[in-house]
């Protein structure tokens, strides 16, 4: 019984893994989308995982850094790869720059959120 135990923690480890994973593209959504996107999924499952490919790295960066400043996240992972990726089936493979950026919930995020709620209700009153 303990094996399949074991196996079923493995399993969901993996899909809480997926859950949280946003791939960053710098075209189709603004900068402040996955920072506020990050926060849901932060809130969500305590840590975000963020990547992109080639150019969209400068996103991914950024957006770390912005909650990074904020107190919202502290890094957990950085990691750098090179893919191949093919433009259509049997093309020739094209190396790709890959990033992936783990980041956790500070001590204080649950604070933040929640005065950025406060204020953003405080907002919403006034129009």
């Amino acid at each position: 019984m303990e094996g399949i135990t074991e196996g079923v923690k493995n399993i969901s480890v993996t899909e809480t893994q997926k859950k949280n994973r946003i791939q960053v593209s710098n075209t189709k959504k603004s900068l402040f989308f996955y920072v506020n996107l990050s926060k849901r999924y932060m809130q969500q499952y305590n840590e975000v995982e963020l990547s992109a490919l080639g150019m969209a790295i400068s996103t991914v960066v950024t957006v770390a850094e912005i909650l990074k400043n904020n107190g919202f996240a502290v890094e957990k992972k950085i990691r750098t790869l090179t893919i191949d990726m093919r433009d259509e089936p049997g093309a020739r493979p094209i190396p790709k720059a890959k990033i992936e950026i783990v980041l956790g919930k500070t001590e204080k995020f649950d604070e933040l959120m929640a005065a950025e709620a406060e204020q953003n209700g405080d907002n919403e009153e006034q129009n």
